[in-house]
């Protein structure tokens, strides 16, 4: 996200000598993408960023995936994964995992207590808050979230989530960075007239984190870090401690920094007749799109059918997450809010045969749903097993199967 933001003290001139007001050098880190060919930020630490002191093993648990074969549509009740939560369920040892591929991993949460520091190395987190408030503290600052953000964490971002709140979190993992979709830019990075945002509805930090209250001086400070390895989901885990907190930034600027979203603030795109998902596109990835769909209102045409067409999955699996409102098109199939359809390629799908002929002269749709549309098949992860409505596949049949 090529927007240039600066947060607290820099020198005048990078890579020169930068000290504080006893004589002692800053030591400047430069967090940059694509080697040095894209977007970067500079943090200028009062410690040593690379000094470790430990190097363990952290169990990730369980990132097995099982295929969705035979091929089906699929309903997970996400909610009912909350019900045996443990007491001190955080926001990164507690995550459930849901749906993922070689791309990206969609996993599920509870932020209860506050959790450890966090580092992932694979690639950027999209997290939605589907509930809840409280705080993200990262190397770049603080950043508040509360219910319907978007909290977007670029690859290798230490952090930790302080929820003042239960919190319920939706993660959306991926293998590369995530960011506005290209057509939504100006070739220099400009958010465009016809994008549904505009930059000044990212929030992205604006204070350093205090560490006087949460950080003794010369306390070792343990990171967890997700990493790239031989394991068998390609994913494993390392605790590293360090002689100094990662959050003893002093300043930092570039164009590279966490940020959050708000869905509240996306300006749906709306037409004569039904409009397709990419007109709700809000994020892209390698292999992978993040839609929303929103409260709205809908087709104008005196005959228009509001609710999607049968469509068929050509290239990619469609997995949407009901979190507000009243989702016109699934009525009658069990799903409500919390759930998650997987709908994949090689399957034509569509609304509940009852909902077409009652959307009819519907000029408002109060529903909203996140979508994740990957283009590489998606597995079942332990948690989508969990939970899954082995009825909903015939459901527009008319039958129930099991």
């Amino acid at each position: 996200m090529a927007y240039y933001r600066s947060v607290g003290e820099v020198p005048k001139t990078r890579h020169t000598a930068f000290r504080d007001d006893h004589g002692n050098l800053r030591y400047e880190e430069l967090m940059g993408e694509e080697g040095f060919s894209s977007d970067s930020s500079l943090l200028y630490h009062s410690g040593v960023p690379s000094a470790i002191t430990g190097s363990e093993v952290w169990e990730l648990g369980d990132l097995g995936t099982t295929p969705n074969h035979p091929l089906k549509p699929r309903h997970l009740r996400l909610h009912e994964l909350l019900d045996n939560a443990p007491a001190d369920s955080n926001a990164v040892e507690h995550r459930r995992l849901i749906l993922g591929n070689g791309d990206v991993r969609i996993s599920y949460g509870l932020a209860l207590v506050d959790s450890p520091l966090y580092r992932n190395a694979v690639g950027d987190e999209c997290v939605y808050v589907e509930s809840g408030s409280g705080t993200v503290e990262t190397v770049f600052g603080a950043l508040t979230y509360r219910t319907g953000d978007y909290v977007i964490l670029p690859r290798a971002t230490t952090h930790r989530w302080l929820p003042a709140e239960p919190s319920r979190l939706y993660a959306i993992e991926g293998n590369s960075h995530i960011g506005p979709p290209k057509r939504y830019l100006s070739r220099y990075g400009q958010l465009l007239e016809h994008a549904p945002y505009c930059e000044r509805d990212l929030h992205g930090p604006h204070s350093l984190v205090e560490l006087v209250e949460t950080h003794a001086e010369g306390e070792d400070v343990p990171v967890l870090v997700k990493h790239r390895g031989n394991g068998p989901s390609g994913l494993v885990g390392t605790r590293l401690t360090y002689a100094t907190h990662p959050f003893d930034v002093v300043g930092w600027d570039g164009c590279l920094y966490p940020y959050t979203f708000n869905v509240e603030d996306y300006m749906p795109i709306t037409g004569k007749v039904h409009q397709p998902p990419p007109v709700h596109q809000v994020f892209e990835g390698w292999n992978f799109v993040v839609c929303n769909f929103l409260p709205r209102k809908v087709d104008y045409h005196p005959q228009s059918i509001p609710v999607p067409y049968y469509h068929s999955n050509v290239d990619s699996d469609e997995v949407m997450f009901y979190v507000a409102g009243d989702y016109e098109a699934r009525k009658g199939s069990g799903i409500g809010l919390g759930s998650i359809s997987l709908h994949p390629g090689g399957y034509a799908h569509g609304p509940q045969p009852s909902a077409i002929e009652a959307s009819i002269g519907v000029e408002y749709f109060d529903e909203s749903a996140v979508m994740v549309d990957t283009f590489r098949p998606l597995e079942l992860g332990e948690g989508g097993l969990a939970v899954e409505d082995p009825a909903y596949a015939w459901t527009w049949a008319g039958r129930s199967l099991g």
